[in-house]
């Protein structure tokens, strides 16, 4: 795996690239097992929340590719999209960006595999012929794309942005996800809060129905109100019904990793997030990467529905 001069990766041998990006995920991940109680780590791991937000419906995988190679990246596509759709074109030289990209491909209904995989591994389904077989997901391979900023030509099209126009629109969204996303929304006056300091909570609605509710405080700071349901979303879908206390905790984290890059996406000002990864000292690769997968998806789940 070659370096460049900041300490960025790249995958320049052909023979060796499909190890390597595997290779290098678990490392980095293997680095923050062994350092969730430092600052470096916590520093590393917000890098990754910046890069997640910007490429929202990515996968955590291909997002810490990209932060590892090229961390200042704000749009990648294929070499051949940027020159058929946007008219433009990759600057000679320019180093790609690896990333995983689906092969969808003829799938075994039994085993899910490829019909060369299927018989290679022995399956025995035959019920249908190869050639009837519906197509699926059978794997991911290594696929070049390149960032804006790596090419030249056209102008983009003027996109609307992430931030739904302004805070109170936001707001409004967040309100009309709630039943999609399985919460109960409340806006509490602030005469009638009776949760103290809190400004925002998710509770049970009651012993015999276990849909989260979430409460927030009314205030004329909308944008502050928009960050505060969307902490408390999280919460909902990443923990509400943990029993256990210290896995609680550490599902706390990614809660907060969660709402960092749900802000983060819609334009909310999320300078005050701190992270703190002591909570999951003791975790090992295989659960710091579901971690990882869990606040990817969930983060994704809630832009979706927003987005809808």
């Amino acid at each position: 795996m070659a370096t460049t001069s900041d300490s960025s990766v790249s995958f320049e041998e052909t023979d060796t690239r499909h190890d390597e990006m595997h290779s290098t995920i678990e490392e980095w991940i293997d680095d923050l097992v062994d350092h969730v109680d430092d600052a470096q780590a916590s520093e590393e791991f917000q890098e990754w929340l910046d890069v997640q937000s910007r490429f929202h419906d990515y996968s955590h995988r291909n997002t810490l590719l990209i932060k590892l190679q090229y961390p200042e990246a704000t749009k990648v596509t294929g070499y051949n999209t940027w020159r058929n759709d946007f008219d433009r074109h990759v600057q000679e030289g320019e180093q790609a960006i690896w990333i995983w990209a689906p092969i969808i491909s003829k799938r075994c209904p039994e085993c899910e595999n490829s019909p060369s995989y299927h018989e290679n591994i022995g399956c025995e389904y035959d019920e249908t012929p190869t050639d009837e077989w519906s197509k699926g997901l059978v794997g991911f391979k290594p696929a070049p794309v390149f960032d804006v900023s790596q090419t030249d030509g056209e102008p983009l099209p003027e996109l609307e942005t992430a931030a739904m126009g302004d805070a109170d629109g936001l707001v409004s969204a967040l309100k009309g996800a709630a039943d999609e996303l399985g919460v109960t929304v409340r806006i509490v006056d602030a005469n009638d809060w009776e949760h103290g300091d809190a400004k925002g909570v998710c509770k049970y609605r009651s012993l015999h129905d276990l849909q989260p509710v979430v409460e927030a405080k009314a205030r004329t700071n909308q944008a502050d109100l928009a960050v505060t349901l969307i902490h408390e979303y999280a919460h909902a879908l990443l923990h509400f019904d943990i029993e256990d206390e210290p896995e609680r905790a550490k599902r706390e984290v990614e809660a907060e990793a969660v709402a960092y890059i749900v802000g983060r996406y819609f334009g909310l000002d999320t300078s005050g997030s701190a992270f703190y990864l002591a909570a999951w000292q003791g975790d090992d690769l295989e659960a710091i990467q579901e971690r990882l997968g869990r606040i990817s998806s969930t983060a994704q789940e809630i832009v979706g529905s927003l987005e809808e």
